[in-house]
């Protein structure tokens, strides 16, 4: 567990490392304005309208259920997610907090407002970490996710978990994953994505496990490997780049 204070007083190399992030902290400011200031410029450019942006669902907690599950395909769905998903509590409130504050409300609720995505940094001790900081265990995500699944009927969930870069694997960590998980999770199969709702049923969780020294998970495997998710071709992702902006409301 990360500290800022030591029992016998203020531990001086975590202040040179906190002055380095603080620097890092201004440089990423300064990229967050300019990156607003383009986005404002190609939403008057453009617009901010996309096929299906003026689909609003009165039920955030339920609206895969609301997509009609039998007929839409899995493939045809945008995935809304967060960054850093489990940070709320990280690090010492004003302290270092802003430092590594990437969601102000638990994994729980993100998923009840409407996010299916969630992308959580652990490290070796199974704690949920972003850069140096350290928050609560992995327990608290997993139990926030079967608590949603348990008060919904249709809602997918794609959680990826990975080794927070320059940390340790968490050991045994993808046989944690499957006893914890268990029934809920979808295996890795190519075919899933071209499946409609209905036909993943009842499983319900998209687990993908990054590891540092791991192998990667094979075809089969309850947990997935990064490179069987689809994503857009980087062409295609410029084009959407260029005509469309998302904003969140």
């Amino acid at each position: 567990m990360y500290h800022l204070y030591e029992p016998n007083g203020f531990h001086p190399p975590v202040v040179l490392v906190m002055g380095a992030q603080w620097s890092k902290q201004i440089q990423r400011r300064k990229a967050v304005i300019a990156e607003k200031k383009q986005l404002r410029q190609l939403q008057e450019r453009c617009g901010c309208e996309y096929p299906g942006s003026d689909w609003h669902p009165a039920d955030r907690k339920n609206w895969m259920s609301g997509l009609d599950p039998e007929k839409v395909q899995v493939n045809k769905i945008v995935w809304p997610g967060t960054h850093n998903s489990a940070t709320d509590k990280i690090g010492i409130k004003i302290i270092t907090r802003p430092f590594a504050q990437c969601q102000y409300i638990s994994v729980y609720q993100q998923l009840v407002l409407g996010a299916r995505v969630l992308d959580i940094r652990v490290e070796e001790n199974g704690n949920v970490c972003h850069g140096i900081l350290t928050t609560y265990g992995v327990d608290v995500v997993i139990e926030d996710v079967k608590k949603f699944i348990a008060e919904t009927k249709s809602e997918i969930v794609i959680l990826e978990i990975r080794t927070e870069f320059g940390r340790k694997d968490p050991p045994a960590f993808e046989k944690y994953l499957q006893e914890r998980l268990g029934e809920l999770l979808i295996h890795q199969d190519d075919d899933v994505f071209e499946k409609t709702i209905a036909e993943i049923l009842p499983r319900r969780i998209i687990c993908v496990w990054k590891a540092h020294g791991s192998s990667e998970a094979k075809a089969g495997s309850p947990l997935w490997n990064s490179e069987k998710l689809p994503v857009f071709p980087s062409e295609t992702w410029q084009l959407l780049q260029d005509k469309l902006i998302w904003k969140a409301k």
